[in-house]
């Protein structure tokens, strides 16, 4: 086999360790896409709901369904104060959590859900949503999303204990739903799914210009 033919191309080479933080997080998000964006919606121990996107999210397995996303720490605050965002704070409280698709559709009203802001503001009501009740946890669904995974807590795993670190969740999947005209054999229509994904920056993107690769046997 031919070795591979080395590359004319100057690199750009960073080492983690040298830099800030926002630099990496810019080189991370402008390498890792498309991204996925998980609209999560929560409640409190109270039952206060919140709804806030994540675009560090993908699937982990079939046995059984499961998933992560990965809601950042915040920066800033004062020393010792909680830096765990809502979203976060709520599965550690309730241990459920519901991840609903951005389609193009609620693409703005997505968006709007990342606004900062105070604890118990409804998010749903701040964005237009509306929520629709779960049926294996008490986290509401978004009925405009076109499909939702409502999910248990398996674990959370803190990288590290710094302002601006990433936390993974993982969850289970213990019930889907997805419109019933979108389902074919368990095969989901993409077209109608309609979902968008996040570039770097404020650059999303649709999910229209699509080809088909056959795996090799």
């Amino acid at each position: 086999m031919d070795a591979p033919h080395s590359s004319s191309h100057p690199m750009f080479t960073l080492n983690p360790a040298e830099c800030e933080p926002h630099q990496a997080y810019k080189i991370m998000s402008g390498i890792i896409v498309p991204r996925p964006i998980a609209l999560v919606s929560t409640v409190d121990r109270d039952g206060i709901p919140n709804v806030a996107p994540f675009s560090f999210f993908c699937g982990v397995g079939s046995v059984p369904p499961s998933l992560l996303f990965c809601p950042a720490l915040h920066v800033g605050g004062a020393e010792g104060a909680d830096m765990r965002k809502d979203t976060l704070r709520n599965v550690e409280q309730t241990g459920e959590f519901v991840v609903n698709v951005v389609s193009d559709a609620i693409a703005a009203a997505a968006n709007a859900t990342a606004a900062n802001v105070a604890p118990g503001v409804n998010e749903f009501e701040l964005a237009g949503l509306t929520p629709l009740a779960s049926e294996a946890v008490r986290a509401p669904r978004v009925a405009e999303s076109p499909a939702q995974m409502e999910c248990k807590l398996l674990r959370v795993i803190y990288t590290s204990e710094k302002p601006g670190t990433g936390v993974i969740v993982l969850g289970e999947v213990v019930r889907f739903h997805v419109r019933e005209e979108l389902v074919d054999n368990f095969r989901v229509d993409p077209a109608g799914l309609d979902a968008i994904g996040r570039m770097a920056g404020s650059t999303w993107v649709r999910t229209r210009d699509r080809i088909e690769i056959v795996r090799p046997e």
